[in-house]
């Protein structure tokens, strides 16, 4: 791993070595503030589910507008999931320096919890 303290006068490979390791660390955030998006964007979903839901609440086809709010739900939770699928893959990649990578297992974690908040909200779109 190269390292990201420099001497008072580096060679240029050391340089080289530092910057590239800044780009690293800079990837690996990037790569954390993606799975945020990911994850906002999956919770948009079920608030879409809900919205559909509420819109069409009355109407002479329930089934129809609580299908097409699962529909929403089902792609929320694909999306927690290739989110922590896509993520893990790019820190396999990649090594950290400065920086420490948000662990594989706090991901999955709260791709778990998100997916059971979905899960439950489309229960609760059925039963409503």
């Amino acid at each position: 791993m190269p390292d990201t303290d420099l001497s008072k006068e580096p060679s240029s490979n050391e340089l080289a070595d530092t910057r590239t390791a800044w780009a690293e660390d800079r990837t690996m955030l990037a790569n954390e503030r993606t799975f945020a998006g990911w994850m906002r964007t999956g919770m948009a979903c079920i608030a879409l589910a809900l919205g559909l839901k509420a819109v069409f609440n009355d109407t002479d086809y329930p089934i129809v507008a609580k299908g097409v709010a699962e529909v929403f739900i089902v792609v929320a939770v694909l999306i927690f999931w290739a989110a922590v699928t896509k993520c893990r893959e790019a820190q396999k990649r990649m090594t950290d320096h400065d920086v420490e990578a948000q662990s594989h297992k706090r991901m999955t974690t709260l791709a778990s919890i998100l997916t059971l908040g979905a899960v439950a909200t489309g229960v609760i779109l059925w039963l409503l």
